[in-house]
């Protein structure tokens, strides 16, 4: 996986999104030989399957049987490598403009530059952000000993760990994390639980064995360290009483916020916050901007990712016509085909 290191660039198709229809547009691009970059607002390629149920899932995957949601990354990672796609991760896209030739110009939220023929629009209900708990001081721990997501659990072997939430995410990690960390208090500021009933009596065995300290109801209150080593976390039950767990890192899991931000402002032709396409080509109201996935809406619209694929692979395939109109398209199969290797 190539991350940009370059402000400036420049591309064939520039997808918004990095969950699983935009890495597999980057695959049916790569088909067509065409060239992408994606921008995605959270730190890690995955979107929501990364973000929300790594561990959980997902059944409708055709050829999988069931299949967890981080592994579908995994693999869509590995399909769109032989490719050689950018990725311009921890980023949103703030500014986009169609030029006089054709093309599009856009800027992230961290001044990147890129020009494209083309774009697509892959980013699920919109971008993602974690939902805070209102603690202050919290922005200093960040990324050092408050995280909002996993991406790699080795880093919590052997630590002591506070989890707060009360759904899937709070509760897949505490049991995925509890075989490898020193110790782990789980906060939730209810005695029941909103993750799958599997998943809540997973957790509840751990705590049978003494593996999760469960500290309900409590909710965060504090934070207490140097601004950047975590010492302890302080919780607060209703009725005022407080505890002081010490602990080295703080995993929140209250969700994420999810808004369109700038694609509200790009004259795409809203629907109910979504973007309103063409079925045959997943073009949207102005030329060259194509939406696929959750965020593009049609008459009967299925919300299902092997819908967004093949919206994906449609739109690559109206993109190949504005991008290449003087060279004819022959179709073939990938089993004749072939793919390049990585």
């Amino acid at each position: 996986m190539s991350t940009a290191t370059s402000s400036t660039h420049t591309t064939d198709v520039c997808i918004i999104g990095a969950g699983p229809v935009g890495l597999f547009a980057v695959f049916e691009l790569g088909m067509l030989k065409l060239s992408a970059h994606i921008v995605d607002a959270l730190p890690e390629v995955g979107g929501q399957c990364t973000a929300l149920y790594p561990e959980k899932p997902i059944y409708d995957i055709p050829g999988f049987p069931a299949i967890d949601a981080q592994d579908l990354i995994t693999n869509l990672k590995a399909q769109a490598a032989p490719f050689s796609p950018t990725y311009h991760l921890n980023q949103q896209v703030t500014h986009l403009k169609k030029r006089d030739d054709g093309r599009f110009d856009l800027i992230t939220s961290t001044g990147t530059h890129i020009n494209a023929g083309a774009v697509m629009i892959a980013a699920g209900c919109g971008a993602f952000g974690p939902n805070r708990p209102p603690l202050d001081g919290i922005e200093a721990y960040e990324g050092s000993a408050v995280h909002y997501m996993v991406t790699q659990k080795d880093q919590f072997a052997g630590k002591t760990l506070v989890i707060a939430g009360g759904g899937d995410s709070a509760v897949d990690w505490a049991v995925a994390l509890a075989p490898i960390a020193k110790k782990i208090y789980m906060v939730h500021r209810r005695d029941k639980f909103r993750a799958m009933p599997e998943s809540v009596e997973k957790m509840n065995a751990l705590a049978a064995e003494g593996r999760i300290e469960m500290v309900v109801p409590y909710q965060l209150s504090a934070l207490h360290g140097d601004g950047k080593t975590l010492e302890s976390v302080e919780v607060a039950a209703l009725d005022g009483s407080k505890l002081s767990l010490k602990a080295d890192h703080l995993l929140a899991f209250f969700g994420l916020s999810m808004e369109l931000g700038p694609i509200a402002e790009w004259g795409l032709g809203l629907h109910l916050s979504h973007i309103t396409t063409n079925p045959t080509t997943s073009e949207t109201s102005v030329p060259g901007i194509f939406a696929i996935g959750d965020i593009a809406t049609y008459a009967h619209k299925l919300k299902l990712i092997l819908c967004g694929f093949s919206e994906a692979a449609m739109a690559a395939h109206a993109a190949y016509k504005i991008l290449r109109p003087d060279v004819p398209l022959h179709f073939e199969y990938s089993t004749s085909k072939g793919v390049k290797a990585a």
